[in-house]
């Protein structure tokens, strides 16, 4: 798992929002270079060593043992660490979300985020009280919430596909994204099922550019995180506004103008195509009062601000960066607790209890809701991860973590996997150094995956963001995650694979897809029982979208982007770990999810979004 890029030269410091680590946007990472790099020294040739990517995780709850070779989780030791990780050791991840354009919410459930709506009332209403103490519904801090009167609904769009999966009930199923989410298939780890996916295999798998909004720039580091993806629309947020545009021409459809930027989002939209954002109330992020802290509902097929409420905590509105939406309830938290609201009318459904030193740090979102809560001070700290009701907040069944985790990170609700770094051992600032598998019925340990940085690609931000991973998914009764770089069979032609474990033992199944020299692989999401992922190319060439088979593992390419121009040029600077990307009928989207200040221009220019499809 690769350390994130430094930051651009001439970068001004991050500027102080409402005095919380989770209201300063992280600084985003040097783009590739616009031209060809210069020919690299030969590397050091490495030790022999077997199959690449072939690791076998034991099941839980014993730690894996040591074996030796690339792809082997038990090749460097990794048992369950007794003393917490050292307080600010561990860096906030770049806050990147990428959207799931295709979440197939399980019906009756409809994941949702919480989204921009129609006017209401001021209002003030006391904190709803729920759950018991220690493990349960608990917050040490009384909250008001305080409905912001919206004088005009405006027009807003976005949101993802959803579509019934050949060769299951029938029912419709959240998938995985590349920021997490929730999986499609089977909740244990017994799938590894082929086909059911939506995504058709094109004639000609020749992409052209579709259409390309240019980069903003400004005074201040802005966040423009969140992008959508429906039938009628790709949305994206801009500076302090989200556009919906044309998925096809490009063309804006609709303008919502905030007074400030879109500061946190989710992937997950419900089955209406409602979703939610939370926002600055000012653009300057030098003002203490600037932070995250409205919240409001939006409808991606209408395009109307449904609601918009913050939340107290005394005279001060409570910042979150975490937000996301769980059939029709938006759920945020931060260090000052958590709210959850009804997406469609803006309701205060339940809020944790005052009481006790435990809180809501945050929620996985999608099909189902998970909470992760913390108890404890720092340094001998309880971490809960509990299933709970979207409606009520009421614990379904709860899992503890392993003592020594002070963060952890949603992959999934359904199937339920956390991410989480044991002891700060991962030490590639990754935040993962295993993976845990729970049966989201009883709460149990079905099987933790051990994930050394040196041998696994992927990331997660379980410190600010408790739902921001990249580049893992879970779905089909597998985890799939990218290995790390490493040489390929060709000189100077790096390249990686992507590998799966079994959810119900841990083992890893066997299954591998290779990139090609040169090549490196990124999942997205699940598409039926397939895997959709994106194959970054040399600087020469264009990237590619492919579909890798359940059951085989065999690899179909769904587009390829042209090798040259200027749109070429603006796909390589969108890193996979770094940038949101959606695809869907044959049509790829990427985008950035911070601006470029004035004092750290690169010179050549600068995209927002770029867009590539096939002719079908």
């Amino acid at each position: 798992m690769t350390q994130p890029p430094p930051p651009p030269p001439n970068q001004p410091p991050q500027q102080p929002g409402s005095g919380s680590p989770q209201d300063q946007p992280p600084a985003p990472p040097a783009g590739p270079p616009a031209t060809p790099p210069a020919q690299q020294q030969p590397p050091q040739p490495p030790q022999p060593q077997p199959g690449y990517g072939y690791p076998q995780a034991a099941p839980a709850p014993q730690p894996p043992q040591p074996q030796p070779g690339y792809g082997y989780p038990g090749g460097q030791q990794n048992p369950y660490a007794q003393q917490p990780p050292a307080y600010g050791q561990q860096p906030p991840a770049y806050g990147a979300h990428p959207q799931n354009p295709y979440a197939q919410p399980t019906q009756p459930m409809h994941p949702a985020q919480p989204g921009y709506g129609y006017p209401g009332q001021p209002s003030t209403m006391p904190m709803q009280q729920q759950g018991q103490s220690g493990g349960g519904r608990n917050n040490t801090a009384l909250y008001i919430v305080v409905a912001a009167v919206v004088a005009i609904a405006l027009i807003v769009g976005g949101g993802i596909w959803y579509a019934k999966s050949s060769g299951d009930d029938g029912k419709k199923h959240d998938t995985a994204s590349s920021d997490g989410g929730t999986g499609g298939g089977n909740e244990k780890g017994s799938g590894g099922t082929t086909g059911g996916g939506k995504e058709k295999v094109p004639s000609d798998p020749s992409a052209k550019p579709l259409f390309n909004v240019a980069m903003p720039t400004t005074k201040e580091l802005t966040s423009t995180t969140g992008s959508w993806l429906t039938e009628k629309v790709y949305a994206k947020s801009g500076v302090a506004e989200i556009v919906g545009y044309d998925p096809v021409k490009g063309t804006e459809n609709w303008t919502i103008k905030l007074p400030g930027p879109v500061c946190a989002t989710t992937g997950h939209v419900n089955s209406e195509n409602r979703t939610a954002i939370a926002f600055r109330p000012k653009m300057s992020q030098k003002d203490a009062t600037s932070g995250c802290s409205l919240i409001s509902g939006i409808d991606l097929d209408t395009g109307k601000r449904l609601w918009t409420k913050s939340v107290k905590s005394g005279d001060y509105p409570v910042s979150f960066q975490n937000l996301t939406v769980a059939q029709h309830t938006v759920a945020v938290g931060s260090t000052g607790g958590g709210a959850a609201f009804d997406l469609d009318s803006g309701k205060l459904l339940w809020q944790p209890k005052a009481g006790d030193t435990c809180y809501d740090a945050g929620y996985g979102g999608g099909a189902k809701l998970v909470a992760v809560r913390k108890c404890g001070d720092y340094g001998n700290r309880q971490l809960h991860i509990q299933n709970i009701d979207p409606k009520t907040g009421k614990v379904i069944a709860e899992y503890k973590m392993p003592a020594g985790v002070e963060y952890a990170a949603v992959v999934s609700t359904d199937p339920l996997v956390v991410a989480a770094d044991v002891g700060d051992s991962a030490g590639d600032g990754s935040g993962i150094s295993d993976y845990f598998s729970i049966d989201a019925r009883t709460g149990s340990l079905l099987a933790r995956i051990s994930a050394p940085g040196k041998t696994y690609s992927g990331r997660c931000d379980g410190i600010t963001r408790v739902e921001d991973c990249h580049q893992i998914v879970a779905g089909n009764g597998r985890l799939y995650l990218p290995t790390e770089e490493h040489d390929g069979s060709a000189a100077y032609k790096d390249t990686n694979e992507i590998v799966s474990f079994d959810l119900d033992t841990g083992k890893q199944t066997g299954q591998r897809a290779e990139a090609g020299d040169g090549c490196t692989l990124s999942p997205l999401r699940m598409d039926g029982g397939n895997l959709i992922a994106y194959k970054r190319t040399p600087y020469d060439q264009g990237g590619q979208v492919v579909s890798i088979d359940g059951g085989s593992f065999k690899e179909t390419k769904l587009l390829q982007n042209p090798a040259t121009g200027i749109a070429q040029e603006a796909e390589s600077s969108m890193l996979p770990d770094y940038s949101e990307i959606l695809f869907g009928e044959g049509r790829l989207y990427m985008s950035k999810v911070f601006t470029e200040t004035k004092s750290s221009g690169s010179g050549s220019k600068q995209y927002l979004v770029v867009a590539f499809g096939t002719d079908g």
